[in-house]
C-alpha cells in the first residue's frame, strides 16, 4: 500500500498565510534580493538562489522581531522574496544588451516600459504554466524529484520553530560586506582589484577582485565547482594569451586594429580570449541541452500524461490541494499572448506570440525538472537562452527581419522565454517547500504573481540606474551574460564575429566535455577575466576547509555568504545612486572619494581580504 504523505501543517488545520505582514516584507524582500542578484549578475555573469536566505531572513523577522507565530507566514514571505530573485537573474543575462546597443548606435535606451512589460510577461508566464505542472512535478513525483533548494528552505522554516540564529548570520554578513564594499569602491580607501603583469612572460597575467560577493559565490559553489572555473580562468590567462603574444606579436588579428605587440595583457582578453570564451559557453549550451534531451522528453511525456490523469484540484475541498483555477490561467495566458503581440516591447506579430507561449511552456517544464534534481543556483538557463536566441536570430534573418530591428527583437523574444525558465525553477522549489509545510497552494502562487510584479517594476529602474552610472561592457559592470547574447544576436545576423576564435573555443569545450569535466562552469571561467574567478577559488577552498574540520558549519557559512552576496549588492547599487546624482558640478560620488588624501594601496587590498576570509572562522565556528 503506497504510504500517504503528511505535511508539517496538517490539510485540516488554518492558520495565517497571506496577512498584510507577509506581503509587504515578502515585496522589500523581492527588490533587496532581486537588486542584489542583478548586480551580482551583471558584475560576475552567474547568479544564486536567494530562496534559502530569504527563508531564514523572513523566519527572523516574522518570528523574532515581529513576534508573530505562523510558519505558513514566513513561507509567504520567503516566496514573494525569492520571486523578485528569479526575475532579476533571467533579465540580466539579456536586456542589458538593448543598452549597449543603445550606446553603440547613439540611440534612446529601452524605456522603463517595455522592460516592465517584457519582464512581467516572462514572469506571469513563468508562474501560469507552473500551475498545472504542480500535481505532475510537486506532488506525482515527490519520491524523485528532490528540489533542493526548496527542501532545504522548509527545513530552514521547521527549524525556525524550535529557534536558531539564522537570520543573524545572514545579517552579519550583509553588514560586513556592506561596509567592506563601501570603503573599497566607495571611500576607495583600497583598490577593490588587485593586476600583476607576469613580466616576460608577455600576454600572461594575474589578479583578484578582492570582493566579497566573490568569495560568498565561491563559498556556495563549493570547491569542486569553484575549480573548474578557476581552471578555464588559468588556460585563458596564463596559457592562451601567452601564446598569442609569441606567435602573433608583430600581426594585427581581426578584431584588433592594433599589433599584438601593441597591447596589454586586458586588451588581448578583450580582443581574442572573450570571444574564444564565447564559444566554449555556447558550445557548452548547447552540449547541456543534447545530454538532457531525453529528460527533457520524458519530462514532457510525464507532464502530460500527469496533467492529464490527475484528479481537477482547482476547486478541491482539501486546502493543501487549492490551486488557481484553470480557467483563470487560460485566460490570462490568452491575455498576454495579445499583450506580446499588441504592446512594441516584443516586436512580433500573433502567430510569434503563440510560439513564444509554446516555447515558453516547454522552457518551464523542462527547467522545473532540471531545478528538481540539481537546484536552481544550477538551472542551465543561459544556455536556454543561447539556443532561443539562435532559433529566433535565424528564424528573423530568414523572415527578412534583419539589421537593428531584426537583434533588438531575437533579444525582446529571448528575454520573455529566459525569464519564464527562471522563474518557472524559482516557483518550483517555493511550491515544494509549500508542500513539505502544508501550505495552501493557491495562496502561495498568489504570493508568486506578487513577487513577479514588483521585481517587474523595479528591474528597469535597477538597469537605468546602473547603465547610467557605468555602462554595460565596462570595467565596474562587464554583463558577461548579456555581453554573449549581444555577440551571438550579432554573429547571426551580420556575420562578423571572429569566428577562427569562437570555433577554438568551442573545440576546448568539446575536449572538456570528453574529459568529462562539467562543461560550462569551465568554460564560464575561462569567458570571465581571472580576476573573478581568483576570489571565487578561495571561497570554495574556504568552504573545502570546512567540510573537513566539522561539516555542520557548512550550513552557517552558506547563510553568512548570502549575506555577503546581498550586502555588496545593495551598497553596489547605492554606489550607483551616488554616480548619477549632480552636486556641486560633479557627481555625489566624487565627494566621498578619498584615494588621493588617504589610500591603504594594495597592501590594503590583501590585508582587508584576509581579515574578511577570517572572518568565516568566527561565523562558521562550533558555538556551545
Amino acid at each position: 500500500m503506497k504510504e500517504k504523505f503528511e505535511p508539517f501543517v496538517s490539510a485540516d488545520k488554518r492558520i495565517p498565510e497571506i496577512t498584510m505582514t507577509s506581503v509587504i516584507v515578502g515585496i522589500i524582500l523581492a527588490s533587496v534580493f532581486g537588486a542584489a542578484n542583478a548586480y551580482l549578475g551583471l558584475r560576475v555573469g552567474m547568479t544564486v538562489s536567494a530562496s534559502i536566505p530569504a527563508a531564514v531572513v523572513s523566519m527572523g523577522i516574522i518570528r523574532f522581531v515581529l513576534r508573530r507565530d505562523s510558519i505558513l507566514e514566513n513561507n509567504i514571505v520567503q516566496t514573494i522574496g525569492s520571486a523578485g530573485e528569479s526575475v532579476a537573474a533571467g533579465a540580466i543575462f539579456t536586456l542589458p544588451a538593448l543598452f549597449m546597443w543603445q550606446n553603440e548606435w547613439n540611440s534612446e535606451p529601452p524605456s522603463l516600459f517595455n522592460i516592465m512589460i517584457i519582464a512581467l510577461c516572462g514572469g506571469v508566464l513563468g508562474v501560469l504554466f507552473m500551475i498545472p505542472l504542480r500535481k505532475a512535478l510537486i506532488v506525482k513525483e515527490h519520491k524523485n524529484l528532490p528540489y533542493p533548494e526548496g527542501t532545504a528552505c522548509a527545513e530552514v522554516l521547521i527549524a525556525g520553530e524550535r529557534g536558531g540564529n539564522g537570520a543573524a548570520v545572514v545579517f552579519s554578513g550583509l553588514g560586513i560586506s556592506a561596509l567592506y564594499k563601501f570603503f573599497t569602491d566607495g571611500l576607495k580607501i583600497f583598490p577593490s582589484q588587485v593586476h600583476f603583469e607576469l613580466g616576460k612572460f608577455k600576454g600572461g597575467a594575474f589578479g583578484a577582485d578582492v570582493l566579497p560577493a566573490l568569495l560568498g559565490v565561491g563559498y556556495i559553489c563549493g570547491a569542486k565547482i569553484s575549480s573548474y572555473i578557476f581552471s578555464g580562468g588559468i588556460l585563458g590567462w596564463l596559457v592562451i594569451m601567452p601564446l598569442i603574444s609569441v606567435f602573433a606579436e608583430n600581426n594585427i588579428l581581426f578584431p584588433a586594429d592594433v599589433s599584438v605587440a601593441e597591447m596589454d595583457s586586458f586588451d588581448i582578453w578583450d580582443n581574442y580570449i572573450r570571444y574564444i570564451g564565447a564559444g566554449a559557453v555556447a558550445m557548452g549550451g548547447v552540449i547541456s541541452l543534447v545530454k538532457t534531451t531525453p529528460l527533457i522528453f520524458k519530462t514532457l511525456s510525464q507532464t502530460f500524461s500527469g496533467i492529464k490523469n490527475s484528479k481537477d484540484s482547482y476547486n478541491s475541498g482539501l486546502r493543501t490541494e487549492r490551486d488557481i483555477s484553470v480557467k483563470i490561467i487560460g485566460i490570462t495566458i490568452f491575455l498576454l499572448i495579445l499583450v506580446i503581440w499588441l504592446v512594441p516591447a516584443v516586436p512580433v506579430n500573433f502567430t510569434g506570440a503563440v510560439i513564444i507561449a509554446v516555447f515558453s511552456f516547454f522552457f518551464a517544464a523542462v527547467s522545473s525538472r532540471l531545478v528538481g534534481l540539481v537546484g536552481s543556483s544550477n538551472n542551465p538557463v543561459s544556455g536556454m537562452a543561447i539556443a532561443t536566441l539562435l532559433i529566433a536570430a535565424v528564424v528573423l534573418k530568414a523572415t527578412g527581419i534583419m539589421g537593428r530591428e531584426g537583434m533588438l527583437s531575437a533579444i525582446a523574444i529571448g528575454s520573455v522565454i529566459c525569464i519564464v525558465g527562471a522563474v518557472a525553477g524559482d516557483t518550483s522549489q517555493d511550491l515544494k517547500t509549500g508542500y513539505l509545510l502544508g501550505a495552501t497552494p493557491k495562496k502561495q502562487q498568489i504570493g508568486e504573481f506578487i513577487g513577479v510584479f514588483v521585481s517587474a517594476l523595479t528591474i528597469g529602474g535597477v538597469l537605468w540606474l546602473l547603465n547610467m552610472a557605468w555602462g554595460y561592457g565596462s570595467g565596474e559592470l562587464p554583463a558577461p551574460q548579456a555581453t554573449l547574447m549581444k555577440m551571438v544576436v550579432e554573429g547571426v545576423m551580420n556575420g562578423n564575429l571572429p569566428w577562427t576564435f569562437v570555433i577554438v573555443g568551442a573545440g576546448i569545450a568539446v575536449v572538456v566535455e570528453i574529459l568529462r569535466i562539467p562543461v560550462l562552469p569551465f568554460a564560464v571561467g575561462l569567458y570571465l577575466p581571472i580576476h573573478l574567478s581568483t576570489p571565487i577559488m578561495l571561497g570554495g577552498v574556504i568552504r573545502w576547509f570546512f567540510e573537513r574540520i566539522n561539516k555542520k558549519s557548512v550550513e552557517r557559512g552558506i547563510l553568512y555568504s548570502s549575506g555577503l552576496i546581498a550586502g555588496e549588492g545593495l551598497v553596489g547599487i547605492i554606489l550607483a545612486i551616488f554616480a548619477v546624482i549632480p552636486f556641486g558640478g560633479r557627481v555625489l560620488s566624487d565627494f566621498i572619494n578619498l584615494s588621493e588624501r588617504f589610500n591603504f594601496g594594495i597592501i590594503g587590498s590583501f590585508v582587508f581580504f584576509v581579515l574578511l576570509c577570517v572572518s568565516f572562522v568566527f561565523f562558521l565556528r562550533e558555538k556551545k
